[in-house]
């Protein structure tokens, strides 16, 4: 009896042991300090979380009129959300955006914005962004600057209140407005983002232009994605931007800038007015070479490529192993991380590319 007791508690203390030794973050120089490059030399400096995949929108390009969310109790925690993000500053990471859905949504999004931008200095964060769609920015816009954030990327896609209200199917444009006021007034650097649809928008790009560098905003000009069943054709208003640079050349002096903002986007200075204009062409001409950047959903899904399915499943990792199975989920994203993506849209092709809306992966 005696020899039975101690053998079993012997063998209590040997799996305590063992459980935490492979708990610990793998110190080593191919561990916790060691840069995230994946299989194709790319460094991966740029992470964007999307902290919910609510909005009070329902663009009809992302969304669709009747959406299923996420349940609560499936979304990661601030805790477990800025655990993550130590661990991604820890490799290499500079930048960190939070989206959604729309992050303003969330309850207390405050106290994770003050935590992520507690991390920004000389040996940590680079900088901390958002993507909004300005709804909320008129309540918010003081305390986002004062948790460290010096820059938003607003989504706006009409200046027309009707088709403001098309376009989001529920949100007023005055609204927004107020929140682009605000969020300057306070000193945050903004750039707006426009998704242009061929025969929805197409005839505002020029007057979005002025009215952003008017203001002393940037203007990113977007082509719709093939990601989820939304409200739209994509087939008939899908709009290569190189047409709508052509049609901006013949109106304007566009002049080559190496001005970057860590994303995806190619920037023009236009000479009549000073400001900016940046193309995102994830369909007529992907930017995948020098993809530095991965997205984590709500739930703690890390997507290696927003046009692709592959992923790794940080939630589980960091719940279920602690610090070191989340740096062990890192290594292996970076393995696994695709060299492009492959988005098609034609009568062919009419069907998502993906399954999966914007708004679960992050704008």
């Amino acid at each position: 009896m005696f020899w039975r007791e101690l053998f079993a508690a012997a063998a209590t203390d040997y799996v305590r042991d063992m459980t935490l030794l492979f708990a610990q973050p793998d110190l080593s120089p191919r561990g916790r300090s060691a840069p995230l490059i994946d299989s194709f030399g790319r460094a991966i400096t740029y992470l964007r979380i999307s902290v919910t995949d609510r909005c009070d929108f329902r663009c009809v390009y992302c969304m669709s009129e009747h959406m299923t969310f996420l349940p609560r109790k499936d979304v990661l925690s601030f805790e477990e959300i800025d655990t993550i993000v130590s661990a991604f500053v820890a490799r290499g990471v500079k930048r960190v955006r939070l989206t959604g859905g729309e992050p303003l949504v969330r309850r207390d999004i405050l106290a994770l914005v003050k935590q992520i931008g507690s991390r920004i200095g000389p040996e940590g964060l680079g900088e901390l962004t958002m993507t909004t769609n300005g709804s909320q920015l008129a309540q918010h816009a003081e305390a986002l600057h004062a948790a460290g954030m010096r820059r938003l990327n607003i989504s706006l896609d009409t200046l027309d209140p009707k088709r403001f209200a098309e376009i989001t199917r529920r949100g007023r444009l005055e609204q927004v407005l107020e929140g682009i006021d605000r969020a300057a007034a306070v000193g945050l650097r903004i750039k707006l983002n426009m998704v242009a649809m061929r025969g929805v928008n197409d005839d505002e790009i020029e007057p979005m232009l002025e009215f952003a560098h008017g203001r002393g905003f940037g203007l990113t000009l977007i082509e719709g994605m093939p990601l989820g069943e939304v409200g739209i054709d994509r087939v008939d208003t899908y709009l290569p931007l190189k047409e709508m640079r052509e049609r901006l050349k013949a109106r304007y002096t566009l002049e080559a800038t190496d001005h970057r903002t860590g994303g995806p986007a190619r920037y023009d200075r236009v000479a009549e007015t000073g400001g900016i204009v940046g193309f995102i062409t994830p369909m007529s001409h992907n930017f995948c070479e020098s993809c530095n950047r991965v997205r984590l959903t709500a739930t703690g899904q890390l997507y290696l490529c927003l046009g692709q399915d592959s992923m790794v499943d940080l939630r589980a990792a960091l719940r279920d192993g602690g610090p070191g199975a989340l740096d062990a989920a890192l290594d292996q994203a970076m393995r696994i991380k695709p060299k492009g993506h492959d988005f098609v849209i034609d009568r062919g092709r009419p069907e998502p590319a993906l399954a999966r809306h914007m708004s679960v992966t992050g704008g």
